[in-house]
């Protein structure tokens, strides 16, 4: 799950939630490396030869190209959705790639969990309100995640509301 909620007190609660990143650091030098591997083997032949230097410019651009994309995808995925909840506010902060946080707050007492399984713009839209906004969370998960999502967050926005 690219989420944990954890229940700090019987009034107090944390959400972190981020986009899968199917690639970790050892996976990105493994890829990198077997690329430039794989293409070293055909160079072997025309070692020692003029057209070695004809081939090598378009290999190591094709190592770059891989090494570019790979680096540029984990930079757009730097995304994550905190989450806090208590008696007196529930607070949301998503951290974007480009651009500053996002903030919103709102009264506990007054926020709504919608999740709109279709007519969303994408399945299981996941909708918070409250605070006179209204905020999208965790457009990053797949729709069975945010299903997930959305029935730990009632259950817990039921359980904070109802204690005292």
């Amino acid at each position: 799950m690219p989420y944990t909620l954890i229940q700090d007190s019987p009034t107090a609660a944390h959400l972190r939630a981020w986009p899968h990143n199917a690639l970790n650091p050892r996976g990105f030098v493994l890829a990198i490396g077997l690329c430039a591997a794989a293409l070293a083997i055909p160079l072997i032949a025309v070692l020692g030869t003029p057209a070695l230097w004809g081939v090598l410019p378009f290999a190591a651009a094709a190592v770059w190209g891989l090494w570019f994309a790979l680096d540029r995808n984990w930079r757009d995925r730097r995304i994550a959705e905190e989450m806090t909840f208590s008696r007196t506010a529930v607070t949301l902060t998503r951290t974007n790639p480009k651009g500053p946080p996002q903030d919103w707050r709102a009264d506990p007492h007054f926020v709504a969990l919608k999740l709109l399984p279709r007519g969303g713009p994408v399945e299981n839209y996941l909708i918070l309100t409250g605070g006179g906004r209204e905020v999208e969370l965790g457009a990053f998960l797949t729709p069975g995640e945010r299903r997930r999502l959305h029935d730990e967050l009632s259950a817990l926005l039921i359980r904070l509301k109802s204690y005292g």
